[in-house]
């Protein structure tokens, strides 16, 4: 099993903790693992991604032009890299800020109001892993526990006590997910 994977939005909504956290979870889970951000100078609002490759196998190279799932967070994200799933992959998006819904037939699309839900629990920091619930209940590619322990190696000690609202924060985007189109 090799899973490539795009996590694109704006500086400041958690992608790269976001893919410090799956890297880290792969770890947990003996995989291989490949972490490779990408911002721009900015500290917030400017763009930023990182690439996530998990695999059984060893990992060649971690540049990669198509992904098997993108998780996408703002519109130009939306716009630079719907196109470069992979025929069957995977979109998952939080429509907040997206004026331009994805439009592709020939990938499974799914869509988690995370904005809504931080906000909605009184929380905004909590958004990115109400985003990464969502896609681990779409793509359950690493367990729960060693997502936990992945929290713990990539979060400084002194933030661990917010390890289970967290946790809390997962089970609730995998409990919010909304299909848009599954082949």
């Amino acid at each position: 099993m090799t899973e490539e994977i795009i996590i694109a939005g704006f500086g400041g909504q958690g992608v790269l903790s976001m893919g410090k956290i799956l890297a880290y979870s792969g770890i947990m889970q003996d995989q291989e693992v490949a972490w490779m951000p990408s911002y721009g100078p900015e500290m917030r609002g400017g763009t930023a991604n990182v690439t996530v490759i998990l695999s059984d196998e060893r990992i060649s190279s971690p540049i990669l032009t198509q992904y098997d799932t993108a998780i996408v967070l703002n519109q130009q994200s939306m716009d630079k890299f719907e196109s470069r799933v992979k025929p069957g992959g995977v979109l998952i998006y939080d429509p907040n800020g997206i004026t331009h819904e994805p439009t592709r037939k020939d990938i499974n699309i799914y869509k988690v109001e995370g904005t809504a839900l931080a906000a909605e629990a009184g929380n905004p920091k909590i958004f990115n892993m109400i985003i990464l619930g969502g896609f681990l209940k779409v793509k359950p590619i690493v367990k729960l526990d060693n997502v936990e322990k992945g929290l713990q190696k990539s979060l400084p000690a002194r933030h661990h006590k917010m390890i289970p609202m967290n946790i809390e924060a997962i089970q609730m985007g995998m409990k919010h997910v909304d299909v848009v189109n599954q082949l």
